[in-house]
């Protein structure tokens, strides 16, 4: 007599992410195997190829800013990514399989080998652009066009930028040089100064030097700057927008210092300078769409270059993070799916 054999339960597929485990420093980005995404209703399923990576994403992982990012640990980070439809949900339109695409911002969960997308977040991604360069656009080209737009940067203004050999700051400075804006940035260091002015600006200030304010009014010509472009924050914000000409557009968008800059509201109105925040830069998701749409173009036509640092497999996330903290690249860090 044969023994009944129990049947063996089908195994759940994984895919291979990254979780923060707990709140606190890159050590807790900890490589996981979690439950295969399946996409819904007017959804996709993306195998990923590369993953943006963003200061802020390095300062809730630290346990930054709760009231505007309320995740819990454990979580997948990542907001934006470049990869290839793999499968579409029940009820979309079967056309984007194959498709190479980018998807965020708007996105979470994107440090993983794939990830679901609704639709509405996705932009196709031209022929003659790598995902490569389309992950490092995806959330920063987004934000600085929409800022770029914002402010109205016009041919006449002198440009002040703050974090200038970020990601965002290196598309920031090209942006504004296209414009025929007089363009300075603001950055730390030999190396990060040499790449600002590779890629257009007029002149560059060290904000390691105490005196920079003194050195970024006289390379502005002395009479202030007509837009601002802070993506820095805190003190450092601050003491930029002391440069600001009456009248100015300042884009106050960044915090990796700690902090948002604290500027008052009432002296800018008094001097009529126009003030933009983080708010500012929370798009709708047909905007970012059209944001995205429109930098990927530039991209593939050669009018505008993402500046990458480095890239690092998606399995050491962790130092990428501490690098990102660091302040160690000049231009951005990318997470590959090998």
């Amino acid at each position: 007599m044969t023994t009944p054999t129990t049947p063996k339960t089908p195994k759940t597929p994984t895919v291979r992410a990254i979780q923060v485990t707990e709140f606190g420093t890159p050590d807790v980005l900890r490589a996981a195997d979690i439950p295969a995404p399946v996409p819904g209703p007017g959804e996709v399923l993306i195998q990923v190829s590369h993953i943006d990576t963003i200061f802020v994403e390095t300062q809730i992982r630290a346990g930054w800013g709760r009231d505007f990012f309320p995740v819990q640990p454990p979580y997948v980070p990542g907001g934006a990514l470049s990869g290839t439809v793999l499968a579409t949900g029940p009820d979309t339109d079967p056309s984007w399989t194959g498709r190479r695409v980018v998807a965020g911002p708007g996105l979470s969960g994107a440090y993983a080998e794939q990830v679901v997308a609704r639709t509405g977040q996705l932009v196709p991604v031209p022929d003659t652009l790598g995902l490569l360069e389309a992950a490092a656009l995806a959330h920063d080209g987004v934000t600085a066009t929409g800022i770029a737009e914002g402010v109205r940067i016009e041919s006449t203004d002198r440009v002040l930028i703050l974090g200038a050999a970020g990601g965002m700051g290196t598309l920031l400075v090209q942006l504004a040089h296209a414009a025929g804006a007089q363009v300075v940035g603001a950055a730390r260091g030999d190396e990060k100064l040499s790449l600002i002015r590779q890629l257009g600006a007029d002149a560059a200030v060290d904000y390691s030097d105490p005196d920079w304010p003194a050195l970024a009014r006289k390379a502005l010509g002395g009479a202030g700057a007509d837009v601002i472009l802070d993506g820095v924050g805190g003190d450092l914000g601050l003491q930029a927008f002391a440069l600001a000409a009456d009248g100015a557009r300042v884009s106050a968008h960044g915090a990796p210092s700690g902090g948002f800059a604290p500027i008052d509201p009432e002296e800018a109105g008094r001097r009529h300078i126009s003030l933009r925040g983080i708010a500012d830069v929370q798009f709708a998701e047909e905007d970012i769409v059209r944001l995205a749409t429109k930098v990927l173009a530039q991209a593939a036509a050669g009018t505008l270059h993402p500046t990458i640092a480095r890239v690092y497999p998606l399995e050491r996330a962790s130092e990428a993070h501490r690098a990102i903290e660091e302040r160690a690249l000049a231009g951005k860090a990318v997470l590959a799916v090998s």
